[in-house]
């Protein structure tokens, strides 16, 4: 059995972020539009995407409206950067022998069903003790069955892992991720999501790694475009945020990358007993912590956003709220972001990775305020049927397939795809 590794905390450097949600322009910035934030002109965007990101930082930014400092949310995997930090931690995690035996594996997460716990405790064993960590480096068949739960939603043998939950609050797979890193501290959680990092940074667009038996992703690439962009809203004024479904802890390492602090950063919480990660959840407007109903997922994103950032509380947090306490810009990847970037009140983006319910909305364009760019490393290809936004789009919450509605209350005609 391999040796426990021990990681030191570590220290992470980002930007200062300054103020509260009030500022005003100097009197020189307000008297010189010249010297409003703009993108690099030497970064691809589709189409006129750059432009229109110029117009927007300018009109709401420093050198635009005075009062109440302008929002800027982006959603962080597959957005900010090409591929999935909670992904690379598990990853890795399961390579160095991080993931610890529970006393019972029903209890890591409310939604995982008798299937998956009795297969999951067939797979790794009790010859660990509770608490100890599971030696998933070389135990493959361990190894094999928490990264199938994790990454399909089921066991090896093909049984659902996970039933019981709000389609739009919830997604159990993403939440187990933190559930399963119970008994480490932030500060260690932080240590394994800087390893990872370091890994991924460093390995060939492309690359593979093996973990049990699978060959998974072993690379992750910062988005120059975005990078610049979130830098470009900074020094517009903006004040930017991150808010993602993987953990807390471990988007925090990666957004310091982008000059992102780590008090800008919503990711799933967990609650902590003794400095330690729980496998229970914090909760979100009137959701308790360790009900574990909700994290930062759909409508769980806009409540996250709502509570963090503007401070509505209770029930409300899940609503709509007035444009006042509304981001101006927000963007994603995919329809865990589709709530909160439907709020943003001036400008859309969104990434194609051809999840059909956002793309349904950014394709129809209602408003006029979406705009749609390609993945910046290895696009996806055309979509070669149109979205069936009109019939099986959405999902419910309940998980049944339904039409996509737009915010008028109509049904969204199928849609091209025609950003790629």
């Amino acid at each position: 059995m391999r040796v426990p590794i021990l990681i030191p905390n570590l220290v992470l450097t980002a930007a200062l972020v300054v103020g509260a949600l009030s500022w005003a322009p100097t009197p020189s910035a307000a008297a010189a539009p010249a010297a409003c934030a703009t993108l690099d002109p030497g970064q691809a965007w589709h189409g006129d995407n750059r432009q229109r990101l110029d117009a927007m930082i300018a009109e709401h930014g420093r050198c635009g409206r005075q009062g109440q400092r302008p929002v800027a949310v982006f959603d962080w995997d597959n957005t900010v950067i090409r591929n999935d930090v909670g992904d690379a931690t598990l990853f890795w995690a399961l390579r160095n022998d991080v993931v610890r035996q529970p006393a019972d594996w029903a209890a890591t997460s409310r939604y995982l069903t008798p299937a998956a716990a009795t297969t999951l405790r067939a797979a790794c064993g009790t010859a660990v003790a509770a608490g100890a960590p599971l030696p998933t480096s070389t135990d493959t068949r361990c190894a094999d069955e928490i990264l199938t739960v994790y990454s399909a939603a089921e066991t090896t043998t093909g049984a659902a892992a996970f039933a019981g939950y709000d389609h739009r609050r919830m997604e159990p797979s993403y939440a187990w991720l933190p559930q399963l890193l119970a008994g480490w501290t932030p500060a260690q959680v932080r240590g394994f999501a800087a390893a990872a990092r370091r890994e991924n940074l460093a390995a060939p667009v492309g690359a593979t790694q093996l973990v049990g038996t699978q060959a998974v992703t072993g690379w992750v690439r910062y988005y120059d475009q975005q990078r610049d962009l979130v830098r470009t809203l900074q020094r517009g004024g903006f004040d930017v945020w991150v808010v993602s479904a993987s953990p807390q802890d471990v988007v925090e390492v990666w957004a310091a990358g982008v000059g992102v602090a780590a008090n800008r950063v919503v990711g799933i919480r967990s609650v902590k007993r003794a400095g330690a990660l729980t496998h229970r959840l914090t909760g979100c407007g009137d959701v308790a912590d360790g009900a574990d109903s909700v994290i930062t997922y759909i409508d769980g994103k806009r409540c996250w956003v709502n509570q963090e950032i503007y401070g509505v509380r209770g029930a409300k947090a899940f609503e709509w709220q007035t444009e006042d306490k509304r981001p101006v810009f927000g963007a994603g990847d995919s329809t865990t972001d589709l709530t909160f970037v439907r709020d943003a009140t001036a400008l859309r983006l969104v990434i194609n990775r051809n999840k059909t319910e956002l793309m349904c909305h950014a394709y129809h364009d209602l408003d006029g305020r979406w705009i749609v760019n390609p993945m910046f490393i290895r696009p996806k290809p055309a979509q070669t049927k149109p979205y069936p936004c009109a019939t099986t789009g959405a999902t419910d919450a309940a998980g049944t397939p339904v039409p996509v509605v737009d915010d008028a209350g109509h049904v969204i005609p199928d849609q091209l795809d025609t950003v790629h």
